[in-house]
């Protein structure tokens, strides 16, 4: 074999090892962020009966002494109330609130236009489930689960926190809130299962790694504003 043909094979085999490494970032990053986070997911909510607070590990969430427990948005059904994966989620953390795990609840969703409300879809849940309203905090502007993770801390101040959301997402919540300079643990719902779970897994893919770039730069998110401690008056968080 001459040098030329030596000299083409071996740039076939950089253009090859370079193209299986570029492929393989997104899952090298998928992963490292599943595995960074999964150890602060301390309990599992899998059915109706596993929702009360259970010791996993030795470790109890009452013992953790958080601020309060954020509840992400995950979208309402037609008629504005909140949808099966939302509705899990409002559960789970009621149950945990009723347990006494922490003080507060910090709702947090999208609220960026006047007929699609979140937000208060879910605290009318929970004030219909008993809730007292100077209990309940309302984040208008979680339009992504980076920016709900970002205002908890900068706007409601935020030092440690419960997230219930399903596991798939759990991850990466907590993961933000870690590179963010805070103390999250997660409490996921999936009492069931969901239609198009398959599509949310690989679009969460997809989303681990914008996050994961995203917190090279931490930007601002679309609305800041005054503080509103979680310690203070939950209505000035309202509409």
């Amino acid at each position: 074999m001459d040098k030329k043909k030596k000299h083409k094979k071996r740039i076939g085999v950089i253009i090859v090892v370079f193209v299986i490494i570029v492929i393989s970032i997104p899952f090298i990053i998928n992963e490292y962020v599943i595995q960074t986070s999964q150890a602060a997911i301390i309990k599992e909510v899998r059915s109706d009966q596993e929702v009360s607070v259970a010791e996993e590990e030795g470790l109890k969430l009452k013992d953790l002494d958080a601020d309060c427990i954020l509840v992400l948005g995950a979208g309402l059904k037609p008629d504005g109330t909140p949808n099966s994966m939302l509705e899990d989620r409002l559960i789970v953390a009621l149950a945990l609130y009723q347990d006494g795990v922490a003080p507060k609840l910090l709702l947090s969703g999208d609220h960026g236009q006047k007929n699609y409300d979140e937000v208060n879809a879910m605290k009318t849940y929970m004030l219909d489930h008993g809730v007292h309203s100077e209990d309940i905090f309302l984040d208008h502007a979680g339009f992504s689960t980076y920016e709900s993770m970002y205002r908890a801390k900068d706007i409601f101040e935020i030092n440690k926190v419960i997230v219930v959301t399903q596991k798939y997402h759990e991850y990466r919540a907590l993961y933000i809130a870690k590179k963010l300079g805070y103390e999250a643990y997660g409490v996921s719902s999936d009492p069931g299962t969901y239609g198009g779970q398959q599509f949310r897994e690989i679009r969460e893919i997809v989303a681990r790694n914008k996050d994961f770039f995203k917190l090279l730069i931490k930007p601002e998110p679309t609305y800041l504003g005054e503080a509103i401690p979680i310690s203070g008056n939950s209505l000035e968080s309202w509409d």
